[in-house]
């Protein structure tokens, strides 16, 4: 947990570490899990889980294959990409539409938070990168958040890692810290809004685009994140 912010979204292997086996930036341990059948998922947060796995897997490796908790340099580059993701989705968190909904949600952003991590990490704010997800529907919005908000559940693990290269919920991985409330309980009550919307059939469609786009956008982020990576003396 996106993450990002990135479900950031992907499985970090410490060979040392059963926690650092266990982490997902958007840990499928507390997304809902879908059905071991193929029958499609009655609750829409396990249909979404369902149809984003592949994504999510992909997503994992790449994750994994960066190391973002080997060094700071390391994990400075995990935030360039987190950053930019929320900093993406802020319209959708101050949607007016959206907060009545949702009454939390423009509380629920966290793309302040990343940005000052990388101040605290001595590292520039990126520029927007083009292919931003523009002006969604209502339901694709819902696709989008739904993976930002699911990767704050795996973040639990990832700041215990964070806190291994000298971080904390108060330097340089704050936008993994635990949300007010707590994790379980703001996934929860998103879930439930979620599950409890009456959607039409192409609603249902937008909702699942707007979930499997926002895996393959932050794949795209994270890769020009490290991409863009300055040179190590």
């Amino acid at each position: 947990g996106f993450f990002t912010v990135p479900r950031l979204l992907v499985r970090l292997v410490d060979n040392s570490s059963l926690q650092g086996a266990q982490a997902l930036l958007f840990s499928r341990t507390f997304f809902m899990t879908a059905s071991s059948t193929a029958e499609r998922p009655s609750l829409r947060s396990q249909r979404l889980n369902q149809i984003t796995n592949e994504p999510h897997t992909k997503l994992d490796a790449l994750v994994k294959a960066h190391a973002p908790f080997e060094t700071q340099a390391n994990f400075a580059r995990f935030v360039v990409a987190q950053y930019l993701f929320q900093s993406e989705l802020v319209a959708l968190y101050n949607d007016a539409e959206l907060n009545q909904v949702i009454p939390d949600l423009a509380a629920r952003c966290r793309a302040e938070a990343a940005k000052l991590d990388l101040a605290d990490l001595d590292t520039e704010t990126p520029a927007p990168v083009a292919g931003a997800v523009n002006n969604p529907s209502k339901a694709e919005a819902l696709g989008w958040l739904f993976v930002s908000e699911g990767s704050k559940l795996g973040a639990a693990f990832l700041i215990k890692r964070a806190v291994g290269l000298g971080l904390s919920e108060t330097f340089g991985a704050r936008h993994l810290g635990e949300p007010a409330g707590g994790r379980a309980e703001g996934w929860k009550s998103f879930t439930r809004t979620l599950d409890g919307l009456a959607f039409s059939a192409e609603e249902e469609a937008a909702v699942e685009k707007g979930a499997i786009d926002a895996f393959v956008r932050f794949t795209v982020l994270l890769e020009q994140a490290y991409a863009s990576a300055p040179e190590l003396a």
